[in-house]
């Protein structure tokens, strides 16, 4: 069991998805024992033997996330509502957050009801469960308030710590690409970094090939970054563009493909390692990408710059999350990792912590950070959890699909929370996982006495092997203050964010983008190569 958090009073509570009446805590406690800063409430631990609750409260000290986390557990193990309780607990101690949602399911965050009236659940009550218990929406949806009341109650919670939640930080739902939520621009991405990233010089390339990758991605072209040309040409011009402190926007990146920042590239000539016309058609590409009515949406809203998405203007915590379940494949790869390499420019321009600053928290890593591939998302996945320790901020990971985790990559996570899995061979892998966790650690690890435990997990009960405690402990997740009813409509996000869609953009406008030369008003009109050009003399 977890030293100093053994029965502890001293936490914030919450339960995950189970729609189950909870048990009534062991120890009574009172609403000033849960709130301690620094303490994260998540349920108490659990008796597998014995299949019941032990006496007191599993409480987790935040700044154990700046060594990361990571979630595993099968669909219907919880694995949501134990990730929503944590970013509910970040977000009363005022920690903001920046928040990648696949799936459409964290948007519930927004569902946090202090009346616990049922007028308020019933606006997002599924109405085909109404049905199924033959109830009509307006009963259904007291139902589920009186289910909330009592299942908050047994957990030492009620509507004045739901109130509280709300008070502590802001939260808004951004659809990048669509304008459901709050639109964001991906102009900023495109503009030359900091001075941090321009000087080191691995970093200002890691930038460049996920920028390039994830943009080449977007067109459809599969591009080795050693191997591709295009690759190749678009991160010369970056580089070569960046190191001058100049930004490019998409209209300034297809005018220097055509007429290249350089004349050779390696000990060749830019037009014998890539013809004008090939050139030509790369730009025509980009320019087609640009000119789709549904690209517009790309470029407006809020930019992407993470200190003003963690923050509203007045200052207060904000959990930002992007909400990218619309998009396609392809779109979702090109915007995580521009998110991805804001995130690691923001986390460079920070000052040293060993405090918990922010969190970064991805619902689904299913495809991002693979144990062969190498997608663009996962280098600067890899940098943020080489190095964000040290700038307080804590990366937490979460799936379903355990097989396709780069153990390797996560072997200095700090904690992982381990649910129900599905098949031997995801346990298999969890293993690999929290062996190589124990062995960064020097840690002994009992395979044989994980493989028990694992094999005993239920619903909403969890193993939690954290590198910071003497041993693993099992623990039941606590009920969540918001309202779990599953994944958003597009509907249901503009619904929700109509209120605030004035007053989050307000103060938060797009950067001013520095044109480059090439892009300012004289810049030529994009033309084959072959059509000849002439220019009249300038006359006074």
């Amino acid at each position: 069991m977890p030293k100093a958090k053994k029965t502890d009073s001293s936490a914030k509570p919450e339960s995950a998805a189970k729609k189950s009446t909870p048990s009534a805590p062991a120890a009574p406690t009172t609403a000033e024992d849960f709130e301690k800063l620094g303490v994260f409430y998540m349920g108490r631990p659990y008796d597998l033997a014995a299949k019941q609750a032990r006496p007191g409260w599993l409480l987790y000290d935040s700044k154990d996330l700046v060594t990361h986390a990571v979630c595993v557990g099968m669909t219907g193990s919880g694995k949501t509502g134990l990730c929503l309780a944590l970013l509910e607990e970040a977000a009363i101690d005022n920690i903001p957050a920046i928040i990648i949602d696949p799936k459409g399911d964290l948007g519930n965050l927004m569902l946090t009801f202090p009346s616990l009236k049922g007028e308020d659940f019933q606006p997002w009550i599924n109405e085909d469960d109404a049905r199924k218990k033959g109830l009509s929406p307006a009963d259904y949806a007291q139902a589920q308030a009186e289910l909330w009341t009592k299942g908050l109650a047994g957990w030492q919670q009620d509507g004045a710590r739901i109130q509280r939640l709300r008070d502590a930080a802001d939260v808004a739902i951004y659809t990048p690409g669509s304008n459901a939520g709050l639109p964001v621009s991906i102009l900023k991405s495109f503009a030359a970094p900091a001075a941090d990233v321009r000087e080191d010089a691995e970093l200002l390339r890691e930038r460049i090939s996920t920028t390039v990758t994830s943009l080449l991605g977007l067109l459809g072209i599969e591009a080795d970054p050693i191997q591709s040309r295009e690759h190749i040409l678009l991160s010369t011009i970056l580089d070569q563009t960046w190191k001058k402190e100049e930004d490019l926007d998409l209209a300034s990146l297809i005018q220097a493909i055509q007429s290249p920042p350089v004349s050779k590239i390696g000990v060749m000539d830019v037009d014998s390692f890539f013809p004008s016309k090939d050139r030509f058609a790369l730009a025509m590409k980009l320019n087609n990408l640009l000119a789709a009515p549904g690209f517009q949406a790309w470029l407006e809203g809020e930019a992407l710059d993470i200190q003003s998405l963690m923050y509203t203007p007045a200052g207060k915590p904000r959990h930002a999350i992007f909400s990218i379940a619309h998009l396609n494949d392809a779109e979702r790869m090109f915007f995580v990792t521009l998110l991805l390499s804001q995130m690691v420019g923001w986390m460079r321009a920070q000052s040293g912590t060993t405090s918990l600053r922010a969190l970064l928290y991805m619902d689904e890593i299913f495809g991002y950070f693979p144990p062969v591939s190498n997608p663009p998302s996962k280098l600067p996945l890899m940098t943020l959890l080489k190095q964000a320790r040290a700038f307080g901020l804590g990366v937490v990971l979460a799936t379903q699909n355990p097989v396709d985790l780069d153990y390797k990559g996560l072997a200095n996570t700090g904690t992982w929370f381990i649910g129900r899995l599905q098949t031997e061979r995801d346990k298999a892998r969890v293993l690999e996982g929290l062996e190589g966790a124990s062995t960064s650690t020097g840690k002994r690890f009992d395979r044989g006495r994980m493989e028990q435990t694992l094999a005993g997990l239920g619903n909403r009960i969890f193993l939690m092997n954290n590198v910071h405690e003497d041993e693993p402990v099992v623990f039941e997740t606590r009920w969540c203050l918001s309202y779990l009813r599953g994944p958003l409509t597009r509907t249901q996000i503009k619904t929700l964010m109509e209120p605030v869609r004035g007053a989050v953009s307000t103060g938060s406008s797009a950067p001013t983008i520095k044109s480059t030369k090439g892009a300012k008003g004289g810049a030529r009109p994009m033309l084959p190569p072959d059509v000849p050009q002439h220019f009249m003399p300038l006359r006074g």
